[in-house]
């Protein structure tokens, strides 16, 4: 019967020989996780998001909002007048409309009217901070998103209520129209830190590619 090891030292003293148990250590290198496979997952993150962005503007201010015409007579939806709209003309809006057709806008501000600034801010918000290293740039620029967000869904609940009412009063109009104006004004802007973002996350990429070709010489 083979010894155990203790038996082996208790019979042998130093002499002993003891086998070697301890299992080698478990490398899997196909599991390691670098740096530059972290950022190539966050841009395609970024890429996918802002592909789903383009489509969803697409869908709702070009191809439905655009549709919604032929059921009011040829005026447009409050949601694409950039410059605002007054009380009269919301008035001439809601009686082009009848029930069916308001209750059609306003599904379409519950579906693609609320997944576009969410999937819009969410994917800005990443691209952003993606490519600002600097804090307090980014958190600046973080705000025209988010502020967008909040006045598209604003805007939209805030359109359907005065297109709801028999007799909308001017100040809730004034209300509806400022928001809408707030919402394009911002997501102008979020364009625009979107553009400098990725400027900014490019010139600090630059300046990183020269120091790791330094080092790479002997």
């Amino acid at each position: 019967m083979a010894k155990t090891p203790a038996q082996r030292v208790k019979k042998h003293g130093a002499k002993a020989v003891v086998p070697d148990h301890s299992l080698p250590p478990v490398i899997n290198t196909t599991t390691q996780r670098t740096p530059q496979k972290a950022q190539s997952n966050s841009k395609l993150i970024v890429i996918a998001g802002v592909v789903a962005s383009l489509f969803l503007f697409w869908y709702l201010h070009l191809l439905t909002l655009n549709q919604m015409t032929q059921l009011s007579g040829g005026l447009a939806m409050p949601d694409s007048l950039i410059g605002g709209f007054s009380q009269d003309y919301i008035v001439q809006l809601r009686e082009a409309m009848d029930d069916s057709a308001r209750g059609q806008l306003n599904y379409v501000h519950k579906t693609a009217g609320t997944l576009f600034p969410l999937i819009f801010g969410f994917s800005w918000l990443l691209l952003i901070g993606t490519n600002v290293a600097r804090k307090s740039w980014r958190w600046a620029m973080w705000a025209a998103p988010l502020l967008f967000a909040v006045a598209h869904l604003w805007s939209n609940v805030a359109i359907d209520s005065v297109l709801a009412a028999e007799a909308p009063d001017a100040g809730s109009v004034a209300l509806a129209s400022a928001v809408t104006v707030a919402s394009w004004v911002l997501f102008l802007i979020s364009l625009l830190c979107g553009v400098l973002a990725v400027f900014l996350g490019r010139k600090s990429a630059k300046p990183a590619a020269k120091g790791a070709g330094g080092l790479s010489r002997p």
